[in-house]
């Protein structure tokens, strides 16, 4: 974070400077942090209640660490009764979505003068494919000029401040990615940091729950082209029509992606190889007309991935990279975050493919897709598959509809972990598997039983369903060879 005094804190958040005797002239010169764990000199620590801890009581420990300031919502001493150099506020989670505006409002304003960064802030939405985009956005923009962006999928309230309190001076691309589980969400995040390019990736079943169907989750990611300066360009997806209507929203230029025929940045003659692996044409538009075509071979696995290269691609043509640096760093970025489509060749001959960190409809099908891909005729494929949650009443329809699929793909076995995933186990029966072919298990301790009696050398394993259905905790044993017991249900 760039450097500022504890009375711009205070005047940027709303707070008032505890106790009396502190110096307004109180540099905060490090980080800022949630974590007391993390707390080093000149950090400002951010004392935040959660479910399941509360902030304010780490806060001591935080300025053992060296922490410079506290952001809380009420005066805190250290265990000898000294007061603490706090900044005290009425609601900590907005005071920090307000200091992120101010400190993004002076970089912006630091990015215009002369020398200056030339800051661009480029935000990812969609319903798939947010963070994998943001990785790829993350590799590209790097070789590019100093880059921040969000660590696993600080996309939210919390996490975006958090992103955008790491950009400095230096800072060329400010990457965000944006989730939203509810209608406001991206407004309120927008209204944080306003981006210069909005990449909308697709309009899914995700937390369909929550937003009333299909038609309300257009209407939440929309919020992202509305929020963009005045002067920005929304990416949008041209695949899907939904997220195309979005471009009578936007306050300047629109720059499509995809695969039909009318996209600005276009993918032409994608091939899969055996390890299942995309490779393409990238077309993006030349200056005087036609297009610009570029080779790529991507690294990550999975066809629906050259979806989210388009977009990344589509950015960055949009704040000014030349299409053969596009094209390299597209094919030179691995998969960065943990449990999304990581693949891992174990010693004892099985393939695993970790993808549980989330999942929906959407997401589950592509996962499953990228499994029978890599199995192909020679190997047997075993899904393993958990809840997707928020779905809301469509919720057994959609698992069902997994089955039905498992089915179609000739999934050689199919694992179903948890009563809220059994519907997947009666779609696949509806649609003629046989009862041998679909194991239903109650929990991960069962499903780990089940498999060290039956995976075998050959073996190709997708893991997947939504975070909260806890199948990464085995993912990681899988990925360890079956050799480490069942983490506890911690984040990864």
């Amino acid at each position: 974070m760039i450097a500022l005094t504890a009375a711009e804190v205070a005047t940027a958040t709303g707070g008032i400077l505890h106790p009396s005797t502190l110096a307004p002239s109180t540099l905060v010169t490090g980080p800022v942090v949630i974590d007391s764990r993390l707390a080093q000199p000149g950090a400002l620590f951010v004392a935040l209640a959660g479910e399941h801890s509360d902030g304010h009581d780490f806060a001591a420990a935080a300025a053992a660490g060296g922490a410079a300031l506290v952001l809380a919502a009420r005066p805190l001493a250290a265990p000898d009764g000294t007061p603490l150099p706090t900044v005290v506020v009425p609601d900590v989670e907005v005071a920090l979505g307000h200091l992120a505006r101010e400190v993004l409002a002076r970089l912006r304003e630091a990015s215009s003068e002369p020398g200056g960064a030339g800051l661009q802030v480029i935000a990812v939405t969609g319903s798939v494919g947010k963070t994998t985009t943001k990785d790829l956005l993350l590799q590209m923009f790097s070789t590019a000029g100093p880059t921040v962006a969000p660590v696993l999928s600080f996309n939210n309230e919390i996490g975006l401040p958090l992103t955008v309190l790491r950009a400095d001076e230096s800072t060329r691309y400010l990457v965000l990615e944006m989730g939203a589980s509810g209608h406001g969400h991206l407004t309120y995040l927008t209204g944080i940091a306003p981006p210069d390019v909005a990449v909308v990736l697709v309009v899914g079943s995700a937390h369909l729950g929550e937003f009333g169907g299909v038609d309300g989750v257009a209407r939440a990611k929309s919020e992202l082209v509305v929020g963009l300066v005045a002067d920005g360009v929304a990416v949008l997806n041209a695949d899907d029509p939904r997220v195309m209507a979005m471009r009578d929203l936007a306050p300047g230029e629109v720059l499509t992606f995809g695969e039909s025929v009318g996209a600005q940045v276009r993918a032409s003659d994608i091939r899969l190889d055996r390890s299942g692996r995309a490779s393409f044409t990238l077309q993006t538009p030349a200056p005087h007309g036609g297009t610009h075509d570029e080779c790529v071979a991507l690294r990550l696995v999975g066809e629906h991935h050259v979806h989210n290269a388009l977009a990344a691609a589509a950015a960055a043509v949009a704040v000014g990279l030349a299409p053969d640096a596009v094209a390299l760093g597209l094919a030179g970025a691995d998969a960065l975050s943990p449990h999304r489509m990581h693949v891992v060749d174990r010693p004892d001959g099985v393939t695993v493919i970790d993808d549980s960190y989330n999942a929906n409809p959407d997401s589950m099908r592509a996962a499953l897709r990228a499994l029978a891909v890599l199995a192909g005729r020679e190997r047997r494929s075993v899904a393993v598959l958990g809840e997707m949650l928020e779905l809301g009443p469509d919720a057994r329809a959609a698992h069902e509809s997994i089955g039905l699929q498992v089915v179609r793909l000739n999934v050689a076995l199919t694992v179903v972990v948890g009563r809220g995933a059994r519907a997947i186990a009666d779609g696949a029966l509806l649609e003629g598997s046989w009862g041998d072919e679909v194991a239903v298990v109650d929990d991960i301790e069962a499903a780990v039983e089940l498999l060290e009696g039956e995976l075998r050398a050959g073996d190709v394993v997708l893991v997947k369903s939504s975070y909260g259905a806890g199948l990464w905790r085995l993912g990681d044993r899988l990925l360890a060879g079956g050799t480490v017991a069942v983490a506890e249900d911690v984040a990864p």
